[in-house]
């Protein structure tokens, strides 16, 4: 029993020795610093879009509104009511959608360095979703304005806004469709707007649309989406109609342009180009006891062989007209009861009609 007690002993001091007398492992040495490869130049899209969205942010701004509500104790108070995004059109005024500022008692709008600015509302015109705002003293300039006639489907576009509150978000796409309608209500369907697929979503509604050269060709508006959420398919109001809507919103609260008393798109003008005629505006409804209606006009047909074109407006005193657009655009220029000249095409036949305009759309 001493002897394995001893021999115990023994080899616990033996590996305690071995133990202390074993060689110190050194570390494996350091993997050497990684290297940063040269970036190089940024692709000519890349900088083209980097310039554009410095150039356009400072004069696009975030939009909160606010609604009055009443607290637990039934106190009258504010309460948030949505969130959108503008921008803006000349030294204190801001061009945003009608619907983001719908229903509201308050709105403000926050500029691209923080500060926010209390703004009053100016005007609306819910047909063309439109709205503008008047917030003094920003400092801004505003967008160079573009043309939106002459927009061709594949053309690159950027949207600028700020969706679910994350602010200034610039977004890529192309133009998906033109002259697209969009039902709002069973009162209202806003029509010949810019379809895109640049990403679209809560908040971005009252952003700029532009395009490649940083210019204004439209205002994003609405998704069309089960979800809620982007995808793939974003409207926007055109320039054209903004030009023409905005500066009567400033001047009078309303957009109420002299009419006709008749109705097109801009679908059927293209129609009558692709079938080699003479470019005109062609009517396809006359309202009954309008203007078009006492000068006799008459409006296509649609028979078994497909539209049957009426009467076609091919100028209005003596301004050529070739698309819906450009006949909007020259009523715009004339005020409710002005007596303007048509020059009218039926088959083969030209006449001058005189019209004394009318209040409507």
């Amino acid at each position: 029993m001493r002897g394995l007690l001893a021999l115990m002993i023994s080899l616990a001091a033996g590996c305690a020795i071995g133990v202390v007398a074993a060689p110190w492992i050194s570390p494996p040495p350091a993997p050497p610093a990684p290297t940063v490869a040269p970036r190089g130049d940024l692709a000519g899209d890349e900088a083209a879009a980097i310039a554009l969205f410095q150039g356009a942010q400072a004069s696009v701004v975030f939009i909160a509104t606010t609604a009055r509500g009443m607290d637990m104790f039934r106190r009258g108070m504010d309460m948030p009511s949505g969130t959108g995004s503008g921008f803006v059109w000349g030294e204190g005024y801001v061009v945003t959608n009608a619907h983001v500022v719908e229903n509201a008692t308050g709105a403000s709008v926050r500029l691209p360095g923080g500060r926010a600015v209390r703004a009053r509302l100016v005007g609306t015109d819910r047909r063309n979703d439109l709205a503008v705002l008047r917030v003094p003293g920003m400092g801004m300039r505003p967008l160079p304005l573009g043309t939106s006639a002459d927009l061709a489907v594949g053309q690159n576009v950027f949207a600028i806004g700020n969706p679910f509150g994350l602010d200034f978000t610039l977004t890529r796409g192309i133009v998906s469709a033109l002259d697209r309608d969009l039902p709002v209500d069973r009162a209202l369907t806003i029509r010949g707007l810019i379809q895109t697929d640049a990403a679209i979503n809560p908040g971005n509604s009252g952003g700029p649309l532009l395009d490649s050269a940083g210019r204004l060709i439209g205002v994003n508006t609405a998704i069309f989406s089960p979800s809620g959420a982007n995808a793939g398919i974003g409207f926007a109001v055109p320039v054209d109609v903004v030009a023409r809507v905005v500066p009567q919103l400033i001047a009078r609260g309303t957009y109420a342009p002299p009419a006709l008393g008749i109705s097109g798109d801009a679908r059927a003008d293209a129609l009558l180009r692709a079938n080699g005629l003479p470019p005109g505006v062609m009517v396809l409804e006359v309202l009954p006891g309008g203007p078009a209606a006492r000068a006799g006009l008459e409006p296509a047909r649609v028979t078994a062989d497909g539209i049957v074109p009426g009467d076609v407006i091919e100028a209005l005193d003596g301004t050529r007209v070739e698309r819906l657009d450009g006949l909007l655009a020259e009523l715009d220029r004339h005020a409710v009861g002005d007596r303007v000249t048509l020059t009218v095409r039926r088959g083969d036949d030209r006449r001058e009609v005189e019209v004394t305009l009318a209040e409507g759309g």
